[in-house]
């Protein structure tokens, strides 16, 4: 029997945030997950536009789920995202236009651009002097707080520090079982609650690695033409290196 047509999910009811959870495009239908650790971050994306400074800061390890967040920013706020490469190539009002918002994900990526030196302090100085004068915001995300940046300028990282930064705390096991349980709803895959009991003591605790196992597992339902039982995860996992891979 085939499987029904990937995409269909059901909407959680309530204001919470929307996550793309990877499988289908980023920003499609809304499905909501929040948790603990995420839900300061949470209530200020969805406070927006009313922050009491032109932009934010998320910081944490990867797989918190900041790009997530930005994703979500981005959609509602229409930014224009961001990269050193933008910055070491073109000035601040060729990049950014009429926008009044602007997204840097990964923004550590900014000073460890070889033309961030040169240039990029002073065009992302001027980037958020623009945006603060139109009464807009920036959001960035990084692994550290912008107070513990490597900024030299220190117009900018006065600037930079002043911002409120929120830090994202690693997804808990409640929130990557959920994740886990649509993940494989998205995929149509019908599982027992021991194989998501079994991949929740062996995997890493994140976003990336849900998917990323959850994908393994579609694929090698797919070509075998197993049900998703303890044993083929077992297998999956002992393959791809995602855990011990016990049965």
């Amino acid at each position: 029997m085939s499987r029904p047509s990937r995409g269909a999910t059901e909407t959680m009811a309530g204001p919470q945030l929307i996550l793309d959870l990877g499988h289908r495009p980023a920003l499609g239908r809304e499905d909501y997950l929040v948790a603990p650790g995420n839900q300061v971050a949470v209530d200020w994306i969805d406070r927006w536009p009313d922050w009491p400074q032109p932009g934010l800061a998320l910081y944490g390890e990867a797989g918190a789920g900041k790009t997530h967040l930005t994703q979500v920013w981005r959609s509602r706020s229409g930014a224009v995202a961001l990269d050193p490469d933008a910055l070491s190539t073109r000035e601040p009002p060729e990049l950014i236009g009429d926008a009044r918002a602007c997204v840097f994900d990964a923004a550590e990526a900014l000073w460890q651009s070889a033309a961030w030196k040169e240039d990029g302090e002073r065009r992302l100085l001027h980037v958020y002097n623009m945006v603060s004068q139109r009464g807009g915001h920036m959001l960035f995300a990084s692994r550290a707080a912008p107070a513990r940046w490597p900024i030299a300028l220190a117009d900018l990282r006065s600037r930079l520090a002043a911002l409120p930064a929120v830090a994202l705390g690693p997804p808990d096991e409640a929130l990557i079982e959920a994740v886990l349980v649509k993940l494989f709803a998205d995929r149509q895959l019908a599982v027992e609650p021991a194989v998501v009991g079994y991949l929740l003591r062996r995997m890493e605790r994140s976003f990336a690695a849900a998917r990323g196992i959850v994908d393994a597992i579609d694929r090698e339902s797919l070509r075998s033409g197993r049900p998703v039982t303890v044993p083929l995860v077992g297998e999956v996992m002992a393959r791809e290196g995602f855990g011990e891979g016990e049965s």
